[in-house]
């Protein structure tokens, strides 16, 4: 059973903010393969259905970002998954807008709600995409940047990264890390 994972901030103050990039492409999974995201469970908005013939669980932690690891914990234990079976999905500012980067393994990085997931889970042995939203702009708050909503230009280019991400998260479910390694490059 696979177990995806996109951070955001839950409410409809942060919808289609920077900051729920993840939610965003957890949105695209479900609408693609028919799985409503809407039972609460875990600490969040999840849903069960099939992704490239494989048993798949789409999560929305309702933790708020930076304690995304509590709800993560919670659905490694209640699902039983394997850690190469937990995938994340989540926003960067450390990538330009639009640039998708997949990763088998690996640190947090500057992410905070990385940062408690692994905090939380004492590992960091999974797979996680993460998709560039950019540097906010000159005298702009971080906080403030990662919570408002992307310019026309960066829109576009976030949205055709979200596409891809869920086009490589099926990838990664029906072929493993080789072919997404493939699919999204470097």
């Amino acid at each position: 059973m696979f177990v995806i994972v996109g951070l955001g901030n839950p409410g409809t103050k942060y919808e289609n903010t920077l900051h729920n990039t993840g939610f965003g492409v957890i949105d695209l999974l479900s609408r693609e393969h028919g799985i409503p995201v809407e039972r609460k469970k875990c600490k969040a908005l999840l849903g069960e259905g099939l992704i490239a013939g494989k048993r798949a669980v789409l999560c929305k932690p309702q933790t708020y970002m930076n304690l995304s690891g509590e709800s993560v914990v919670q659905l490694l234990n209640w699902y039983k998954c394997a850690l190469d079976e937990l995938v994340l999905v989540y926003d960067d500012v450390d990538l330009p807008a639009g640039k998708l980067r997949f990763r088998a393994e690996g640190s947090a990085g500057t992410h905070n709600g990385m940062r408690n997931i692994v905090e939380l889970l004492g590992k960091t042995a999974f797979p996680r995409f993460r998709v560039g939203i950019g540097r906010p702009p000159e005298r702009m708050d971080l906080a403030d940047y990662v919570l408002s909503k992307p310019d026309a230009e960066n829109k576009t280019l976030i949205n055709e990264a979200q596409l891809k991400a869920a086009k490589a998260i099926e990838t990664y479910i029906s072929q493993g890390v080789e072919a997404t390694r493939v699919l999204v490059g470097k």
